[in-house]
């Protein structure tokens, strides 16, 4: 039985708005896992005087709930300034929408994680962080379970290829159960040094390959 989406939704499923890749952004951020089903990358350029959104786009793969809302949620942020956008909500995105199912909001939490994650990361790229909290290997563990394994689908913590992470004097290493040549072996060190290499304390992130 189809669901009962909005017209609304209908139309920015069909004709999303700012599809696509900014390859010289200023920040983005993935959430979610192709594995599970949704997955969202959000790109910004941000005004550095004004710290204000003048380009944003994102990357879906997923339902029609999961394009909808990125779709809306890029709409709602362009033009904000990142204070501004920080305070948009899965609420927000699902209103503007005309509503979700039930079993579909997490679409809309996801679109906001995503936008949300792209200015933390716009943030600590700039210093613009307030709240310099040291960091611990609990966050440094947090932002691996963001890493996506390709092999896979999955996280880099949940499939086990993360063999040891060590935090010492602004240096973090982390090893790897993968070969050094191995096909995605590049992505994953991408992805690792873009997650942990933006925080405010860590001076180096030394990614081993090992297998």
């Amino acid at each position: 039985m189809p669901l009962p989406y909005s017209e609304i939704v209908m139309e920015h499923f069909k004709r999303p708005r700012n599809v696509g890749r900014l390859e010289d952004a200023d920040a983005k951020a993935t959430e979610g896992s192709p594995a599970c089903g949704d997955m969202v990358t959000v790109y910004l350029k941000v005004d550095e005087a004004t710290h204000r959104i003048t380009d944003i786009k994102f990357e879906s793969y997923g339902c029609a709930s999961n394009i909808a809302t990125g779709s809306i949620i890029t709409e709602l942020a362009k033009g904000k300034t990142i204070e501004e956008a920080k305070q948009l909500t899965w609420k927000d995105a699902a209103e503007a929408l005309g509503g979700l199912p039930p079993v579909k909001v997490h679409c809309s939490v996801l679109a906001i994680d995503g936008l949300r994650g792209a200015i933390q990361n716009y943030e600590e790229k700039k210093g613009l962080i307030k709240e310099k909290v040291p960091t611990t290997l609990e966050e440094i563990n947090r932002r691996l379970k963001r890493v996506v394994n390709p092999v896979v689908g999955l996280d880099i913590v949940r499939t086990k290829i993360v063999k040891e992470v060590t935090l010492e004097d602004g240096v973090v290493r982390v090893t790897i159960d993968m070969p050094a040549d191995h096909l995605f072996a590049n992505n994953i060190r991408d992805e690792i040094m873009e997650k942990l290499g933006t925080l405010w304390d860590i001076q180096r992130v030394e990614v081993e390959f090992v297998g």
